[in-house]
C-alpha cells in the first residue's frame, strides 16, 4: 500500500471514531436531559399527590360536619315541630279559657233577681237615697255615710233598717236560693288617724272589716251566713278618680252583688241551706 493510501485510510479511521465520539456525547446529553425530566414529572406527581390526600381529609371532614349539621337540623325539625304543637296547644287551652271566662262575665252580669225582687230593691233606692241599686246586674252600693262613720267599721244604729229590709228581700221565695258577696271599698288616703290605724292598719284592714261588718248585720236580720262571702279591695277599684273629695266620696262604699247559685266564686260550692 502506497503511502498516499495509508494516510486515506488514516484520515477515514479518524472521521469514523470522531463521528461515533459525537454520537456518544448527544445520547449523553439528551439522557442527562430525560433523567432531569422525570425527576421534575416525580416531584409534581408527588405534589399533586399531597394535595389529593390533602383534599380528600378536607372532603372526609366536610362530609361528617355535613352528617352532623343534618342530624342537628332533624332534631330542631323535631323540636321545632314538638314546640308548634305545644303553641298550638296552648292557643286551644287560652281559647277555651277566654271562652269560660266571657261565660262567666256574661252569665255573673246578668240580673239573677225576679222581677218582684228588682220592684222591691227599686223602692229601697228610692226609700234610701245614698243606697245604689243597678237593675241590669242587680248590684246594690251603699255609701260609706250610710253605713259607717269616718275610719269605722261599726254599722250606724240607723242603717240596720235598711239591712234588714235587703235580707227581707233576699230571704223571700224567688230570692232565697241566691249568694251574696260583700265586697268593701276605699279610697287612696292611707290611714292618718292613730285611733282608726290602731284597728285598721291599712285600706286593705278597712275596706275587708267593712264588707265583715255587713256580712254580720245581715246575718243578724236573718240571712243565712253560708249564702254570703265577703272581700275587701282596699283602694284599688275606684268608681272616679281620686282627685277631689267628692270623688273620695264615691269611692268609699261597700257593694252587695247578688250572684245566680252556680256562680263562680273561689272555694264557693252550690248546695248550701238557703234561708
Amino acid at each position: 500500500m502506497g503511502p498516499y493510501l495509508r494516510c486515506l485510510v488514516l484520515a477515514l479511521l479518524c472521521l469514523v471514531v470522531a463521528m461515533q465520539s459525537g454520537c456518544h456525547c448527544r445520547e449523553k446529553r439528551m439522557l442527562r436531559q430525560s433523567q432531569l425530566h422525570s425527576r421534575q414529572l416525580y416531584q409534581q406527581y408527588q405534589g399533586l399527590a399531597m394535595e389529593r390526600n390533602q383534599f380528600q381529609g378536607n372532603l372526609s371532614q366536610l362530609m361528617a360536619e355535613k352528617a352532623q349539621l343534618e342530624q342537628q337540623n332533624a332534631t330542631l325539625r323535631n323540636g321545632l315541630e314538638l314546640a308548634n304543637q305545644r303553641v298550638d296547644n296552648m292557643l286551644a287551652a287560652n281559647s277555651s279559657l277566654e271562652d269560660k271566662v266571657k261565660n262567666m262575665l256574661t252569665s255573673s252580669s246578668k240580673n239573677p233577681l225576679s222581677t218582684d225582687a228588682n220592684q222591691r230593691m227599686e223602692e229601697l233606692r228610692r226609700k234610701y237615697p245614698d243606697f245604689e241599686f243597678d237593675p241590669q246586674t242587680g248590684v246594690s252600693k251603699f255609701q260609706e255615710n250610710l253605713l259607717f262613720a269616718s275610719g269605722s267599721d261599726e254599722i250606724r244604729p240607723e242603717a240596720y233598717a235598711l239591712l234588714q229590709e235587703f235580707a227581707r228581700i233576699m230571704n223571700s221565695a224567688d230570692s232565697k236560693h241566691l249568694k251574696v258577696l260583700v265586697v268593701g271599698h276605699t279610697d287612696d288616703k292611707p290611714i292618718s288617724r292613730k285611733a282608726v290605724a290602731d284597728k285598721h292598719p291599712t285600706n286593705w284592714h278597712l275596706s275587708t272589716d267593712r264588707a265583715n261588718s255587713v256580712v254580720l248585720a245581715l246575718k243578724k236580720s236573718g240571712l243565712a251566713e253560708q249564702r254570703m262571702g265577703a272581700a275587701g279591695y282596699s283602694l284599688f277599684q275606684p268608681l272616679a278618680p281620686n282627685t277631689d273629695d267628692k270623688n273620695r266620696q264615691k269611692n268609699r262604699r261597700v257593694e252587695i252583688f247578688v250572684l245566680a247559685p252556680d256562680a263562680v266564686v273561689a272555694g264557693w260550692e252550690s248546695g248550701g241551706t238557703n234561708n
